[in-house]
């Protein structure tokens, strides 16, 4: 509607300013509205699934477990994504998973003293790991992708040296802790995770690992200490990698010199479907942790689907493609209208 001068009405204005800002909000957030999306979808597919089964809807210990069984991936995903933003790529996720797993099962005791000491030091065992990544990427110049599968090695050797066998145990009081097995509290962890990212991209730590990750020179130029930050990342990188690795035995009660190989692609596959940029400088932890908890979801759909064990690991494929190419075409189709 036009005024009489020829001018649109205040309303009008207000409208299509009210839906610029909206594609405009969209078209930056398209990754991470998206994995969100995709999370609701297999979320209310698994539930589907379940009731058809069970004849009825998941539960007290369904949630719990779903819960749980995602924490330690969530964890390594925003780890890597620390890494992935600045535009390297941390392989040795899985080696450090394993490491963390395997010292806090043949260390820690049952006395609150032995589990908080073995933690700090699991913790630091992890951000040493992540600093020698940092060292060898940044000052030593070398590609990422060499140095921490080479580091993946290394931590996976360790962690065959610290536990030879599957055994060990963690104290029944540290599992309760971090992953109680009778309530989802890890939800709590969860939400903690989510609000310390959210205070962490608006430190001059996380505005940096963005301003390197779209343009390293341009960073260097503003001002930018791109050798701490890019290390900064690394290290955070380490420490959320051995925390999952604490998360891990929390919930496995046991330790296993292997069980966090699987994590070294499900943390990227995790990253990638929450919207993170492999090239860097875009996407958010949250998108990971959504990957994340997609990943976790989709195995318990395909068994409720009574897809053969067999060709599980070729539809998680296929999901994955096809949830990165839905997103791009989406992310295209926002950025035109903008």
């Amino acid at each position: 509607m036009l005024l009489q001068s020829g001018k649109a009405s205040p309303s009008s204005v207000k409208r299509r300013d009210f839906q610029s800002r909206r594609v405009h909000f969209i078209a930056q957030n398209v990754p991470l509205l998206l994995a969100l999306l995709i999370l609701v979808c297999t979320l209310l597919l698994y539930a589907i699934l379940f009731y058809i089964n069970q004849r009825r809807f998941p539960a007290n210990f369904e949630i719990t477990s779903i819960v749980n069984n995602s924490l330690p991936l969530a964890l390594a995903a925003v780890g890597q994504t620390m890494v992935v933003l600045t535009g390297g790529i941390d392989l040795s996720v899985g080696g450090m998973i394993d490491l963390a797993n395997s010292l806090a099962a043949i260390n820690m005791q049952n006395n609150p003293s032995s589990v908080v000491e073995w933690s700090v030091l699991i913790l630091l065992v992890g951000a040493a790991g992540g600093l020698l990544n940092g060292l060898f990427v940044v000052v030593g110049r070398l590609q990422p992708i060499l140095v921490t599968l080479a580091t993946l090695s290394i931590f996976q050797g360790l962690a065959i040296r610290v536990l030879p066998a599957p055994g060990g145990a963690v104290p029944p009081a540290f599992t309760t802790a971090l992953t109680n097995p009778a309530a989802p509290t890890g939800l709590v962890p969860l939400a903690l995770l989510i609000a310390l990212w959210l205070l962490f991209r608006r430190t001059p730590l996380g505005v940096g690992i963005f301003t390197i990750g779209n343009d390293e020179q341009a960073a260097r130029a503003n001002g930018v200490p791109v050798l701490t930050t890019k290390l900064g990342a690394y290290v955070l990188g380490g420490i959320l990698a051995a925390l999952a690795g604490l998360f891990l035995a929390a919930t496995s009660t046991s330790g296993d010199a292997t069980s966090g190989n699987v994590f070294t692609l499900t943390s990227i596959a995790a990253t990638v479907l929450g919207g993170v940029s492999l090239a860097g400088g875009r996407g958010s932890a949250m998108g990971s942790i959504a990957g994340a908890f997609v990943l976790t979801t989709l195995i318990n759909v395909l068994f409720f689907a009574h897809v053969d064990p067999l060709y599980q690991s070729f539809y998680q494929g296929l999901f994955l493609i096809l949830a990165v190419v839905i997103s791009s075409l989406v992310g295209l189709y926002f950025r035109r209208r903008k």
